[in-house]
């Protein structure tokens, strides 16, 4: 009886470690085509990986990230429709299993925001409002988290030079996360790392 246990825990471990190993390959490729500014596929591969591991959050992160972030350079109003519900759709998802997770919640905050920079007209008045209580609620389960901090601060930016306000409340928010990136552990080689170029870019138009 202990053998045959023995020998299930080695097959059971043998299987998690090629599971583990795809993950990883698939990961990395989906980067790889992510970095060659294959979008398209990249979030085809995400697709792929997240409907096999279903344990994790990142593949349809990642899929909600790619689509976003094309949406903000597109401004074919189709082609953003179609970005920007595929990434809600994978980061529906993901918010139904782990809704008090801060990146998802930032996730969410962008995705609005890039419906606001496509028609602020329309867009503006509708979802402003939630992006900030995104951004309230993510601060509150992860202050030191630098992308929670920069993602409200550069928003914040926005509305303030919409309106004409001052903005140095929240560029000083803005240096405070480019310290935090220099102390920010992600919890796996495939967390989310991003946001510190951004950040960079946004001090220097502060000053």
């Amino acid at each position: 009886m202990k053998k045959a246990i023995l020998v299930l825990a080695i097959l059971v471990s043998g299987f998690v470690q090629a599971q583990s190993g795809q993950f990883q390959q698939g990961m990395g490729n989906g980067f790889k085509l992510w970095g060659e500014g294959k979008t398209t596929e990249a979030s085809a591969m995400f697709e792929r990986i997240a409907s096999a591991e279903k344990n994790s959050w990142l593949p349809n992160y990642y899929v909600a990230l790619v689509n976003t972030t094309t949406a903000f350079s597109t401004t074919d109003k189709e082609t953003v429709n179609a970005l920007l519900t595929k990434a809600q759709s994978a980061l529906d998802i993901e918010m139904a299993k782990t809704p008090a997770n801060a990146e998802l919640l930032v996730m969410q905050a962008m995705i609005h925001t890039a419906w606001i920079a496509f028609d602020p007209m329309t867009n503006g008045m509708k979802l402003s409002g939630k992006v900030m209580e995104l951004y309230t609620k993510a601060q509150m389960l992860a202050p030191e988290n630098p992308r929670v901090v920069f993602c409200k601060a550069e928003f914040e930016i926005g509305g303030a030079k919409y309106f004409g306000t001052d903005t140095k409340p929240m560029c000083a928010q803005v240096e405070k996360a480019i310290g935090l990136f220099a102390t920010f552990k992600p919890e796996t080689p495939f967390s989310p790392k991003w946001g510190l170029d951004r950040a960079q870019e946004t001090l220097k138009n502060c000053k």
